[in-house]
């Protein structure tokens, strides 16, 4: 592949920063924090990393709630520090990708203050403004994600309500407007300065609402759906269907990628949900002229089960075309983390958590793992006293938040805070089972979690049929997922146990890749696979 497309068949490793490495010992991660463990992810053997968002905020929803798309919030450095994490990434061979949260803004941004002050102000349409109903209640139905309550806030000052697809603190832009449009492009284009190689581009099926406020309409009963973290949130008895992922949203993307492509080897990575998300995926990536890959949910709940992940696989297959890329993930900093999805719980967590990379290193598309996949990390039961996540907050006991996903990285066993942050707390604890995987132990270790990833990412980094090769299932009768990654420069058959007993399958020819199967034997034309053993056979 060309430089051009780099982001094809790539492996990204998200960085979520508060909770990967403390450098100036306040207990939050920072900036050159990432850049002293940079030679860490190199040796990872990944080929990019994807950083969240570090803008300067009021943290409200943990930097996703933006306040100056052009600078660093003190918490974690300054814009110098920035750059030197760039230019130090590029120095070891690793792309670059931000986060840009382009759908909504926090209410301490100037643009929002200025928009709120009037109705008759330079920016009193940037944002989703409307009167009240006569009885003066919300303009319609439309309801957040993050919980009960109307998607619509008041205004005292202007006498109209204001849109958010989140929290009260996150105002939804109107990116109808062409001015509001320029202006996040100026962002991307001062960020693409810096050298940023590539954007992830937050809740993109939020970008247009219908401008007529229609109500959305109710889904149909018996069919709720997961909204965000919960089915318990109201808004999971509505269609989406007015409240965002317009048709025209399609217009604004290529208006995007038109800028995108002034720059060189430039990549757009969408965010993509809603209703219909894998539709909404086909819809609006295209290589040459929309998002040049989009960013899948669909793993990001599930055990990894054979009928789940060939469901997921075959509903992909029916919507994409040959311009489609997909970006797989098995975790994030918005979900339960992999190693605690585990189906059968009596089976190994080791050996689950290579079972997962494997399989999700090998499907067609990016990948983009999670910072702590690398060394099994598990969920953490916070405590309530030691939440900081508003959903946390607002849903305890029943739902915890997403807290549980993003405490910090134990680099140093035996270390204060676990070699995090030489200061006296962490944001986020730090439990004992999280110091028993820690860096310094799995790195001596030739069998543990880490160096498994680090054989298995360097063994695909030159199989060009296992980054961007086609996919081709091949039929089992049991909890055996199978099938073939193949090119004009290789073909491999790939196996995973997805069940809790030893299963086998009949193989014509082929040889075993011993340095990356796990809890496999090939004799004669048999392949045994204990439980979440995986095997590639070179055909």
């Amino acid at each position: 592949m060309s430089d051009g497309n780099w982001w094809k068949g790539a492996v990204i490793y998200q960085i979520y920063p508060r909770s990967f490495f403390d450098s100036n010992g306040d207990g939050i991660g920072d900036l050159c924090g990432i850049t002293d463990k940079l030679e860490y992810i190199s040796f990872l053997g990944v080929d990019a990393i994807w950083i969240s968002p570090f803008f300067k905020s009021p943290m409200k929803d943990f930097g996703y709630d933006v306040s100056d798309y052009c600078d660093v919030d003190p918490i974690f450095g300054t814009i110098d520090d920035f750059k030197g994490l760039v230019q130090k990434a590029h120095s070891l061979g690793l792309k670059v990708i931000i986060d840009q949260v382009w759908s909504h803004t926090s209410d301490e941004h100037p643009w929002f203050i200025e928009s709120a002050s009037s109705t008759n102000n330079e920016k009193s349409d940037w944002y989703v403004w409307a009167d009240p109903k006569p009885d003066g209640t919300p303009p319609n139905n439309w309801l957040p994600y993050f919980g009960g309550g109307s998607s619509w806030t008041w205004s005292s000052e202007r006498k109209q309500y204001y849109f958010h697809q989140f929290l009260i603190e996150q105002p939804t832009l109107n990116l109808w407007n062409q001015e509001v449009r320029g202006a996040i492009l100026n962002s991307a284009s001062f960020w693409f300065g810096m050298g940023v190689d590539g954007f992830r581009v937050d809740a993109t099926h939020t970008f247009l609402y219908d401008r007529d406020l229609k109500d959305n309409p109710p889904r149909p009963k018996g069919d709720l759906v997961s909204v965000d973290i919960s089915s318990d949130n109201p808004q999971s008895y509505q269609m989406r269907l007015n409240s965002g992922q317009q048709p025209e949203s399609i217009q604004l993307i290529e208006e995007i990628r038109s800028f995108v492509n002034r720059y060189d080897d430039r990549c757009l990575l969408g965010e993509v949900g809603g209703e219909d998300g894998m539709q909404l995926m086909a819809d609006y990536s295209d290589v040459n002229t929309r998002f040049h890959f989009s960013y899948s949910f669909d793993l990001l709940a599930s055990s990894l089960d054979k009928k789940s992940v060939e469901s997921i696989i075959r509903a992909f297959e029916k919507v994409q075309d040959e311009d489609d890329w997909w970006c797989w993930s098995s975790g994030n900093h918005d979900v339960t983390r992999v190693g605690s999805r585990q189906q059968h719980k009596d089976l190994s967590k080791k050996d689950f958590a290579l079972y997962a990379m494997a399989l999700g290193l090998s499907l067609r598309g990016s990948f983009c793992m999670y910072q702590g996949e690398e060394l099994g990390l598990e969920d953490v039961d916070v405590a309530y006293e030691d939440l900081q996540d508003p959903l946390g907050k607002m849903f305890y006991p029943k739902i915890k938040g997403r807290d549980g996903c993003r405490t910090p990285i134990p680099w140093v066993k035996d270390s204060l805070n676990a070699g995090f942050t030489t200061g006296e707390n962490t944001w986020l604890p730090i439990p004992d089972s999280h110091r028993k995987k820690s860096v310094d132990q799995q790195e001596n270790d030739k069998s543990s979690v880490l160096n498994h990833y680090r054989r298995f990412l360097a063994w695909r980094k030159n199989k060009s049929a296992m980054k961007v090769g086609d996919f081709t299932f091949i039929e089992t009768n049991n909890h055996i997922i199978a099938f073939s990654r193949h090119d004009d420069e290789g073909c491999f058959e790939c196996y995973f146990n997805s069940g809790n007993v030893s299963e086998s399958v009949s193989l014509d020819s082929g040889r075993i890749i011993d340095e990356v199967s796990r809890k496999a034997v090939l004799s004669e034309n048999s392949l045994k696979l204990d439980p979440y053993g995986y095997a590639f056979i070179e055909k």
